[in-house]
């Protein structure tokens, strides 16, 4: 039978009732053991245990999916380690603040964060900051190694598949009026691939951009 969900208050928010302790554990391979994190959700008084075999970056847990199906408000999640529950800092912060809007608590043991507590609400606003710093600290190197590269004349994004004589042959091959799906096969590109060499500026060095274009707008009716 379904649970019933707590009545509102008169200020419209849910009242602060505990409802079942849910344990959630994880291992990365079937080499490890997930016994000692069963036997401390047992210990603790967890009703159901949810559990997945998975690494800790993959997403597909299906056992972590089930728990936050079948979880309700005033529930409390429990885990052994954060570590055990998040793929890394950002979702954890973002799956624990899913959680508190739902108005379900989270517990891990190793750690002794408590949501349903004030000191463990202001551990979770610390670990989201953290995740926020971390992530422009990310993003502000990055942006200073694009600005050094570019200095020195390279520039970001992935490295053509392709060297500088290839290129320059699919520019007079597509000018003579090569098919480009001739084109693609011969070099082993897409057709996505193609119309991004086309359109790059290595192509525009050569002279040979503007007339490629007109080329294929030609051959499709669109010069």
């Amino acid at each position: 039978m379904a649970r019933k969900q707590p009545l509102s208050t008169s200020n419209g928010t849910a009242p602060d009732i505990r409802g079942q302790l849910l344990g959630y554990a994880r291992i990365s391979s079937k080499d490890q053991t997930i016994d000692h994190q069963i036997d401390a959700f047992e210990a603790l008084g967890c009703t159901r245990i949810f559990s997945d075999v998975a690494s800790g970056s993959k997403s597909d847990r299906p056992g972590r999916r089930e728990l936050l199906e079948y979880v309700r408000t005033g529930d409390i999640i429990v885990v052994f380690k954060l570590d055990r529950f998040g793929r890394n800092l950002r979702d954890l912060v973002e799956q624990l603040d899913t959680l508190s809007k739902r108005g379900i608590f989270f517990r891990s043991l190793s750690e002794g964060l408590d949501t349903s507590t004030p000191a463990g609400r202001l551990q979770t606003h610390m670990l989201a900051a953290l995740a926020e710093y971390i992530r422009d600290i990310i993003v502000e190197q990055t942006n200073l190694g694009l600005a050094a590269a570019r200095k020195r004349g390279r520039k970001g994004g992935r490295r053509s598949i392709l060297n500088n004589k290839q290129l320059e042959m699919i520019c007079k091959l597509a000018n003579s009026g090569t098919p480009i799906k001739e084109l693609c096969e011969q070099f082993g590109i897409s057709k996505t691939t193609f119309y991004r060499i086309i359109d790059g500026p290595g192509i525009r060095s050569w002279g040979e951009h503007e007339k490629i274009n007109y080329t294929i707008r030609e051959r499709n009716g669109t010069a």
